[in-house]
């Protein structure tokens, strides 16, 4: 066990909201928090348009591909962030739940994954403060 917060992003696809959300957070947090993403359909890549919006502020995530959702996975985090997955993600007491609407990048461009990916790094930011974890400027 880790004494580092946990935080588990889930959406339907873990293709696009949950893996930017992921590596915002690994990377604004620096290592402070363990980070997990996962999806309760995955895709079978992760969405072009989101991987070149997140090079496009230096955060790479060509390498990631979606991952299912767990029992393990919610039970393993402290947090469990939710984008649009309704009522696919179980839930446990103790745990700390948080929905985030954010419009799906499914087949957008570049053009309109940029506004989506701005929004979710205002969110790990406030979810990092919340959390107490000094972050990247």
């Amino acid at each position: 066990m880790s004494d580092k917060p946990s935080v588990l992003f889930v959406c339907v696809h873990n293709a696009g909201r949950s893996q930017m959300a992921a590596a915002f957070l690994a990377h604004l947090g620096r290592g402070a928090v363990e980070v997990r993403s996962a999806g309760s359909a995955p895709a079978d890549t992760v969405n072009p348009a989101v991987v070149q919006a997140m090079a496009e502020v230096g955060i790479d995530i060509s390498a990631q591909t979606p991952k299912i959702l767990t029992v393990d996975a919610v039970q393993a985090s402290d947090v469990c962030v939710t984008m649009g997955c309704g009522d696919t993600c179980p839930v446990f007491p103790g745990k700390r739940y948080l929905d985030w609407t954010l419009p799906d990048p499914a087949g957008q461009g570049v053009e309109a994954v940029r506004p989506i990916r701005e929004e979710i790094e205002r969110r790990v930011r406030g979810l990092l403060a919340d959390l107490g974890v000094e972050q990247v400027a």
